[in-house]
């Protein structure tokens, strides 16, 4: 099963287990005290029908009244300022639920205006939120570096510890504004600080209804609507630093994956149309003549790195049993065809060059976990150069000096994809076997 299944499917289990805890604590802290009040209520309600002698339906007509009423305790809420306040609390997904649209215009209105407004505030929180985190990285790095530490480079944990201390530190500061001036106690206003940010919004505690505070007390309006704006900014910038980053782990897996899938199909279809051309060519050398099969120039294979992967493996067979055909077609054709033979000697040593370049990117790839494609690292007409048909005619023209240890690597003008290729291996640190590498035909 893919990572990318095996994690979906672990998020759900998770989260359902979640609810059932969740639902498990809360009923067992808030069942017992909902049932005494409503008791409590109940009796209540049965004294005042008594006292007032009223029957039921005439209080519940009261009681109707009376929840009407609620909205207008705290003074007008549709003028411009109370207007504002509820926009904001609808494109953040606040929604206290203090007011709501009476009109079927308003509802329509709402019902637009939130279809665009909650995607547009969305995108606006997360993109302040990732230019946020990066200004804390670049302050933080330059504090290092004037603290004359050693390693100056921001780690994700420092980031993470950055953007607690912010949250921490957003809440405490509107709970002490908000505790002097809705009379509520520390532990309420940081608990309205907390549902208003998470934009969680119950309603049960909603700043600027009392004492008629829209109308009459414009600076704490003020300081309640920027409060909640920046608020909301800074919880973005520690979700995108802590949360997107794993909402994004699936579009990568697929991503790497669809990488990945398109360099083998790509390597394997280059591999089948070397192994035919070397086929070809060593049926055409075997019939032009044996006379010359002496004369032309030997080469050798180097033993592998035995730490290739599968993929780099395959293809490393690939090209060896291209070159193998081919250098029987050299063999057998060297005094009749030279011509053609030495030609197509010249296409197959780019070939194989170039498939040994991949083979080695794909093992470097493995070990270092990249995250760049082989195209990107050798181009796709590097085997088509004319580099490669300046060194193929000088290899078929002239033999080449062997090694003690029959390889025929050590070339003292080497080709622009070896050297790519050697530095690749060089660049690997924990490779200590042999420095010997696939040569070609």
């Amino acid at each position: 099963m893919k990572r990318q299944n095996v994690r979906t499917l672990a998020l759900i289990i998770c989260t359902f287990t979640y609810l059932l805890v969740g639902a498990a604590v809360f009923d067992a802290l808030e069942s017992k005290k909902e049932t005494t009040q409503k008791k409590k209520l109940d009796a209540r309600k049965r004294d005042l029908m008594e006292k007032y002698n009223l029957s039921k339906v005439n209080f519940d007509e009261l009681e109707g009244v009376v929840l009407q009423l609620k909205p207008h305790k705290a003074g007008v809420q549709w003028k411009f300022a109370g207007s504002f306040y509820f926009a904001i609390t609808v494109i953040t997904t606040i929604g206290y639920g203090h007011a709501a649209p009476s009109t079927d215009g308003g509802k329509v209105f709402c019902m637009f205006y939130a279809l665009l407004g909650i995607p547009l505030t969305l995108v606006m929180f997360q993109s302040l939120g990732e230019r946020i985190n990066t200004l804390v990285r670049y302050l933080l790095h330059r504090l290092k570096k004037c603290l004359g530490l050693r390693r100056t480079e921001v780690s994700m944990a420092n980031m993470v510890f950055i953007g607690f201390v912010s949250c921490m530190s957003t809440l405490c500061v509107g709970a002490a504004a908000f505790s002097r001036y809705e009379d509520w106690s520390f532990f309420h206003a940081y608990y309205y600080c907390f549902i208003t940010l998470t934009t969680i919004g119950f309603g049960d505690y909603v700043a600027l209804q009392k004492d008629h505070a829209l109308q009459n007390n414009p600076k704490y309006v003020a300081f309640a609507f920027i409060y909640i704006l920046t608020g909301l900014t800074v919880i973005g910038a520690f979700l995108n630093l802590v949360v997107l980053r794993f909402m994004t782990m699936n579009a990568e897996d697929e991503r790497r994956d669809a990488e990945q899938r398109a360099l083998l199909s790509r390597a394997a279809a280059r591999a089948g149309a070397a192994g035919g051309f070397g086929g070809g060519m060593g049926g055409g050398g075997g019939g032009g003549g044996g006379g010359g099969g002496g004369g032309g120039p030997r080469y050798h294979l180097a033993p592998d790195p035995p730490s290739y992967s599968s993929a780099a493996s395959e293809l490393g067979a690939a090209c060896s049993g291209a070159g193998g055909g081919s250098g029987s077609g050299g063999g057998g054709g060297g005094g009749g065809g030279g011509g053609g033979t030495g030609r197509g000697l010249r296409n197959v040593y780019a070939e194989v060059l170039h498939f040994q370049s991949m083979c080695s990117c794909l093992w470097y790839k493995s070990r270092e976990k990249l995250q760049y494609s082989i195209p990107m690292i050798i181009p796709r007409d590097l085997s088509t150069s004319d580099t490669y048909m300046e060194q193929g005619e000088a290899l078929s023209t002239s033999p080449l000096p062997l090694h003690p240890n029959g390889c025929a690597c050590g070339l003292q003008r080497p080709s622009a994809i070896s050297s790519v290729s050697t530095g690749l291996h060089a660049l690997v640190p924990s490779y200590r076997g042999p420095s010997k590498r696939r040569c070609s035909i």
